[in-house]
């Protein structure tokens, strides 16, 4: 492999400056080609590809914005949101296995992250279940049928001994922020009425 020094010699026999010619004005010393090359924001490998003349010269200048998390997005964020959103829905008579339904979620999931066994959740998730949550937070689960009573009743309980916070009490510009926690907490609620069907933003839509 040709050295930049070795570049430096190197002249097109018409007296013009070759692609190679061009190159030569970076650091004499390998790595200090790899730092030119990153200072130009241009990957190491198109500079020496471009000093073996296997690419043009216009390749060396061409920028290659550095991948950030920031672009990527954050794949997971703090779950303490999410699970506050369960467990105010809870109050209601909505238990995970409803919620996980019309979230799209798996059970075992909503009941990890309702528990406080999740630390953080996937912002698909996240914004899933606040979907529901926006939608039943003041509406109570239906109890048509005894299975709906029957879990309706569990899920009751289940907030009541876990001192949990109905949705009234919550502040929603703080829910998201981690480390939140309600000033308020279990008070029985009957909400505005009775919750619509198991897929409430399809519901929603319908009645739009």
């Amino acid at each position: 492999m040709a050295t930049c020094d070795e570049d430096r010699t190197i002249r097109a026999t018409d007296g013009r400056r070759t692609a190679r010619d061009r190159v030569s004005v970076l650091p004499e010393r390998n790595g200090a080609c790899r730092a030119g090359s990153a200072a130009g924001q241009a990957r190491p490998g198109t500079v020496h590809s471009t000093v073996n003349g296997r690419r043009q010269a216009t390749a060396v200048i061409t920028a290659v914005p550095p991948a950030t998390a920031a672009s990527a997005g954050p794949r997971r964020v703090d779950a303490g949101g999410t699970r506050l959103r369960l467990r105010a829905l809870h109050v209601m008579g909505h238990g995970c296995a409803r919620i996980a339904r019309a979230a799209g979620a798996s059970e075992q999931a909503i009941q990890k992250i309702t528990r406080g066994q999740t630390a953080t959740v996937r912002p698909g998730l996240r914004d899933a279940v606040t979907a529901v949550y926006d939608a039943w937070w003041d509406k109570r689960a239906p109890g048509h049928t005894r299975y709906e009573r029957a879990a309706a009743t569990a899920a009751r309980r289940r907030a009541a001994t876990g001192n949990w916070c109905a949705g009234a009490g919550l502040d929603d510009d703080q829910l998201d922020t981690p480390g939140y926690q309600p000033t308020a907490g279990w008070r029985p609620a009957t909400g505005t009425g009775t919750a619509g069907g198991i897929y409430p933003d399809r519901h929603q839509e319908a009645a739009s």
